[in-house]
């Protein structure tokens, strides 16, 4: 792989928040932004219709790094929690 087409590793941080005023902070790492795109387009996505939530924001900014699976239990748990505090 050229230089020109390496995509450097960026640590993010994920800000969630929900229509019932919920929110978390989940410090998340990415190996490229192609994978930060992936997250915000498909899976975030996902786990906000499994949970059965919406009008969820989500803030992205550099931060410290995580593990993807953790992020991802996270993200779930908070969102399922938002649908849990509307019924």
């Amino acid at each position: 792989m050229t230089p020109e087409t390496q995509q450097s590793e960026s640590p993010y941080s994920v800000k969630i928040e929900t229509e019932t005023g919920r929110s978390t902070t989940v410090p998340i790492a990415f190996l490229t932004p192609k994978q930060l795109e992936v997250f915000l387009q498909v899976d975030f996505k996902r786990l906000a219709q499994e949970a059965g939530v919406k009008g969820v924001r989500v803030h992205v900014e550099h931060a410290a790094a995580a593990d993807y699976e953790q992020v991802i239990r996270e993200v779930a748990a908070c969102l399922r929690s938002a649908k849990a505090s509307v019924a």
